[in-house]
Parts: C-alpha cells; sequence; structure tokens
C-alpha cells in the first residue's frame, strides 16, 4: 500500500498498467466525480469561513455611520470651496478677456 508521503511526492501507486492511446483520458464519469468532489470542498471551506463572520455590534454601527456622515459633510464643503474658487478663477478670466459682457 502507497504512503502518504509517496503520494504526495507524485509517486504512482503500484497497482494496474495506465492504458496508452486515446483512451488514456479519464471518462466522464470520474471527471464529473472530481469536479463534484472540489465544489463539496469548496462549499466546507465557505461554511468554515462562514464561521469566522462576526456581526457588528450596535454600538459599532452607529460609530462608523457617524464617521460616514461627517466625512461626507467635509467632503461635501471641500468640494463646494473648490468649485466655488475654480468659478471665481474662471470668470475672472473670461470677464478680461472680454468673454462676458
Amino acid at each position: 500500500m502507497a504512503t502518504k508521503s509517496i503520494i504526495v511526492n507524485g509517486e504512482e501507486r503500484p497497482g494496474p498498467a495506465k492504458r496508452s492511446g486515446s483512451n488514456s483520458e479519464p471518462n466522464l464519469a470520474s471527471k464529473t466525480v472530481g469536479v463534484w468532489n472540489e465544489f463539496a470542498r469548496f462549499l466546507s471551506d465557505v461554511r468554515g469561513e462562514m464561521r469566522k463572520v462576526v456581526a457588528p455590534s450596535r454600538k459599532e454601527v452607529q460609530a462608523t455611520t457617524t464617521v460616514v456622515i461627517v466625512a461626507v459633510f467635509l467632503f461635501g464643503v471641500f468640494f463646494f470651496v473648490v468649485d466655488w474658487m475654480f468659478d471665481l478663477g474662471v470668470h475672472g478670466l473670461l470677464q478680461k478677456l472680454g468673454g462676458l459682457q
């Protein structure tokens, strides 16, 4: 019987000889089983990761919501001031060039 180290190292187990030729590819049933095993392992991993997920407390939600609201307000004020300054600059430039009468 093959040991785990032999299988991990990629060495073959003793057993029936491999077929050569066009029929040496795995058939549809073995491919389907392989895909199903990979999918089952994926679902198992998802379940394990979902066990690590922790919902935030009410206090944490309130704190992060406050931070977001304050940040949005500050960015709004910043962009309002920058837009106002550009408006003054462009308006002044157009007046000097005679674009505005």
